[in-house]
């Protein structure tokens, strides 16, 4: 698989609020990190509920953190000469992603693993509940799902939220709109 860092491509949308500049340092980037896969919809099968449960609660509250948090998503110039910005996005197997970082030592981390810690890489500082909520939609619009990496450098240590319901809006959702159940509860459309 190629180093998602690679695959860097510029996406759709444009905006010019929170705006910031970071020099990448150079920083250590410790052995051959692959980004984490997004995880298949629902419970294993034949699961522990007890244990079930608890991951649940684990990842409404990593969600929950992800949105009530800050974030850096960089950004670069649109393509065309219109003078706008979009974010950094890749396309994995059919699904866009928009990049985010906890911080600037975490963004400084992926410009390594890019080969580009001499750039000057201009960030939007967001909310993650925006990223989620707008930015996502927005990307979506092209006709690709989109969801988001955090930390995509940082291996195991990132977060995969990937276009489902309960993490980005159910009109945006690969699964889509959910009569009872969503990827938190381990049910599935219609029982």
């Amino acid at each position: 698989m190629r180093d998602i860092a690679e695959q860097t491509v510029i996406a759709t949308g444009q905006s010019t609020t929170g705006q910031s500049n970071i020099a990448a340092p150079v920083v250590e980037v410790l052995g051959d990190r692959t980004p984490a896969q997004p995880p298949a919809a629902g419970p294993p099968p034949g699961g522990d509920p007890a244990r079930m449960k608890v991951r649940q609660h684990q990842l409404l509250s990593e969600l929950g953190e992800f949105r009530r948090s800050s974030v850096l998503v960089p950004v670069d110039e649109l393509t065309g000469g219109s003078g706008g910005e979009a974010p950094l996005t890749v396309e994995v197997a059919g699904i866009r992603w928009i990049l985010a970082f906890t911080g600037e030592a975490a963004l400084a981390r992926y410009a390594v693993a890019r080969g580009e810690a001499e750039r000057n890489w201009r960030y939007w500082r967001v909310w993650g509940a925006a990223l989620l909520d707008a930015a996502v939609p927005t990307v979506a619009e092209s006709g690709m799902p989109c969801g988001v990496l955090v930390d995509v450098a940082d291996g195991e240590h990132g977060r995969v939220l990937p276009p489902v319901v309960g993490v980005v809006p159910e009109g945006v959702a690969v699964d889509g709109p959910v009569s009872t159940g969503s990827l938190f509860d381990g049910t599935e459309k219609g029982e």
